[in-house]
């Protein structure tokens, strides 16, 4: 086997990056940027990197600080990844504008650790957007010592915040979309994780060989299909013979989750159907307020579950509902979908026709595809899975998660596309010293 440094980009030779990676969100928070931002991190420190983070105590989704991090200034190693961890204003009730100072909250707080990095080297720096602003320290250190910045973005903030009506004031998007362009045209590299993104991308004015393909993965060693008997059915005491409908992920605005509850109003004389809803998020209070108000028998929200029993978690649903938004359309990809697709689950996905995400479950037949915001379509749409008349429309989910989502592939070509841009711009630099 080669070793984990040798790249055939470079004839064998072993190139190690110095990296410093920028987020508000990682390690140990379960989903969300989080995951894949520690996940990436460790990768590129298991292969040689040296890896540090710039980054907040773990908050997400729950919106607290989780229990035994420090709310202060400190630093810890985890995965051999240097972890600098920056106090941060964390709002009991997210609204758009607490979010705001929430964000720059903690670019305050970070400038601890950024101003003594202003005087060291790195080969590259990579910032996590959302918070889409934090390019600006990471530009700093590139007008500095010319470091090149990979700015990846996992939402389209500033266009989520427009679209879904986050914040209202117009003065305060155009001073936004105007600082998110600017930022954008003085990074060296833009990567995103979904063709539909990328395009929207490119209509900022982004030249198409600035930009980088980076969609998220599937941790094989974690999710991986798992038989109805070893799912989680049996601890939740679950029957053999009810049907499951879960919801697993953020309980955010994004999605649209009023319509889970509605459904499940709607679905109530069913016989043997159960509505599951698991996760954490802004909108999780109201939910459960609307749930308990009508007196649902066959809903029932649990915590986030351990990510050691994901598969099984996953595993025991007969429907996965992946639900957005109309105005989400390509702005954000839902990541869930990554691991319904990795265990075989049937997905119901509210997309419209004309966005990458409807294209690309149409076309690998990953799921049953409904419009979004449609109540009668999305419930139109469960019946027919139920009964059976759309088993075909996910059959494809297990080979496109084997082809196209594993963890270990996608970091890989991530990682030689790192190497290569710092070879060539040692090399630059090198012929011009």
């Amino acid at each position: 086997m080669a070793h984990p440094n040798c790249d055939p980009v470079f004839s064998g030779r072993y190139i190690d990056v110095r990296i410093l990676i920028y987020g508000i969100n990682y390690a140990p928070e379960l989903t969300g940027i989080g995951k894949y931002t520690g996940e990436m991190a460790t990768f590129f420190a298991a292969a040689g990197d040296d890896v540090e983070v710039i980054t907040a105590p773990p908050y997400y989704p729950h919106w607290e600080i989780k229990e035994g991090y420090d709310r202060g200034f400190h630093t810890e190693t985890v995965d051999g990844v240097t972890v600098h961890r920056c106090p941060l204003y964390v709002p009991k009730e997210v609204t758009g504008m607490r979010r705001i100072l929430h964000e720059f909250s903690f670019v305050l707080s970070s400038m601890r650790y950024w101003i003594p990095r202003y005087f060291r080297s790195y080969d590259q720096i990579i910032c996590v957007s959302p918070p889409f602003h934090l390019g600006f320290p990471a530009l700093i250190h590139k007008w500095f010592r010319g470091t090149r910045v990979l700015y990846h973005i996992q939402d389209l903030q500033v266009d989520a915040a427009r679209d879904l009506g986050i914040i209202k004031q117009q003065w305060l998007l155009r001073l936004l979309e105007r600082a998110e362009k600017w930022l954008l045209h003085r990074v060296d590299t833009v990567s995103t994780i979904s063709q539909g993104m990328l395009l929207k991308v490119t209509k900022k004015s982004i030249p198409a060989d600035d930009i980088v393909l980076f969609p998220n993965w599937v941790d094989g060693d974690l999710v991986f299909p798992v038989t109805r008997a070893q799912s989680a059915r049996s601890t939740w005491n679950i029957p053999p013979n009810d049907r499951l409908i879960l919801y697993a992920g953020n309980l955010g605005e994004k999605q649209g989750l009023e319509n889970v509850i509605e459904l499940a109003d709607r679905m109530r004389q069913v016989p043997n159907l159960q509505f599951l809803i698991i996760g954490e998020g802004g909108a999780k209070a109201r939910l459960v307020a609307d749930a308990q108000r009508r007196k649902l028998p066959n809903l029932t929200f649990k915590p986030l579950q351990p990510l050691s029993q994901l598969a099984a978690t996953l595993a025991a649903a007969d429907v996965h509902l992946v639900l957005q938004k109309k105005a989400a359309a390509d702005l954000v990809m839902p990541s869930k979908l990554t691991n319904i697709l990795a265990v075989g689950g049937h997905a119901l996905i509210t997309a419209e026709q004309g966005t990458t995400l409807y294209e690309q479950v149409k076309d690998n037949h990953l799921g049953t595809l409904v419009a979004p915001e449609d109540l009668d379509a999305l419930e139109t749409g469960l019946r027919k899975i139920l009964s059976g008349q759309r088993a075909n429309d996910s059959s494809g989910a297990l080979t496109f998660a084997a082809e196209h989502l594993d963890k270990r592939n996608i970091l890989f070509g991530f990682r030689q596309i790192l190497t290569l841009n710092t070879k060539q711009h040692n090399s630059w630099n090198s012929h011009h010293s």
